[in-house]
């Protein structure tokens, strides 16, 4: 998989991203804002860049984006036809190759019927530089097996913790088949790219031999397709938020299917609440729960439970 990033950018502005682009693995984010300045998130921690596209801690030397330079960039991405990609920033960003995901915000341009048309004279952009770490889940993979069997689990955690770097690797090693249970079907409801990373439907992001993915569809909607159309062994969701994502997974659940699954917060308690079920109605849908934080700036399971 390509995950050049230093592609992203107009070839009149590749020097000076090219040092952002040398450091891709240790960059989380890229966020440009109007008249503002340009800010890195690297290694957990906010870096600017200078005039040269150098790092820097000194606010004071620090490169300030300019409107042009966010059209320029947004121009690139959209191959110089915006009007092409009117539907993907209508749901407020775009994955790239590579998986990677610009995110944009603006002036929102309403539709009829209240919905959102698109979204122009965009002055903020995000770009999310997607990571797929290998081995993210080989510590807790032993804990979601019993006697052969994968066992339904839900990673808690706040955000910005790593609980899609982990799933993503789970998925992989719960496709392929490891050292604990065989390979199975897996079916992946990707609402926002991002746990496959799928660039015009094909993933970009290793997700396993036997797993099929289905892009940018809402989750309650796409785990039902997935069971009526791909037969998934297993099913599996990023940031489950809803009531009736939760009463998806019931029916997959009913239908044999084991559950894999992200939501955020802190305990078990906490996110029974969330959902208004309690813990306990929770613990009938799954029978292992990570618990996922942050330690000395790194992100970790901190507990495990079931």
């Amino acid at each position: 998989m390509d995950n050049a990033i230093l592609q992203l950018f107009p070839l009149d502005r590749r020097d000076f991203w090219r040092q952002t682009a040398s450091c891709q693995e240790n960059v989380q984010e890229i966020r440009l804002r109007a008249g503002r300045p340009v800010v890195i998130h690297k290694d957990g921690r906010e870096v600017f860049l200078t005039e040269e596209g150098l790092f820097t801690d000194n606010l004071r030397l620090a490169h300030l984006a300019e409107q042009e330079e966010l059209e320029g960039l947004l121009q690139h991405i959209c191959h110089y036809s915006i009007y092409a990609f009117e539907e993907e920033l209508r749901q407020g960003y775009i994955t790239v190759s590579g998986g990677h995901r610009v995110g944009g915000s603006g002036q929102a341009v309403p539709g009829a019927g209240g919905q959102l048309h698109t979204i122009k004279n965009i002055a903020f952009i995000n770009i999310r530089i997607a990571h797929q770490v290998r081995g993210a889940g080989d510590t807790v993979l032993p804990r979601l097996y019993r006697e052969g069997g994968l066992k339904s689990t839900l990673i808690l955690s706040p955000p910005g913790c790593g609980k899609t770097t982990l799933l993503r690797d789970l998925i992989r090693q719960i496709s392929d088949g490891n050292r604990f249970g065989p390979g199975m079907t897996v079916g992946v409801v990707d609402e926002r790219s991002e746990i496959a990373g799928s660039f015009c439907g094909r993933p970009q992001n290793d997700v396993g031999m036997r797993t099929d993915v289905l892009d940018a569809c809402p989750k309650a909607l796409g785990m039902m397709m997935l069971l009526r159309a791909m037969s998934p062994q297993v099913i599996c969701i990023d940031e489950l938020g809803s009531r009736e994502e939760l009463e998806a997974l019931k029916c997959a659940a009913a239908c044999g299917c084991r559950i894999l699954a992200t939501a955020h917060g802190e305990s078990v308690e906490d996110a029974g609440r969330r959902f208004g079920e309690g813990q306990a109605a929770l613990r009938q849908l799954f029978q292992t729960f990570l618990l996922m934080g942050k330690e000395d700036g790194k992100c970790v399971v901190k507990k495990i439970v079931g």
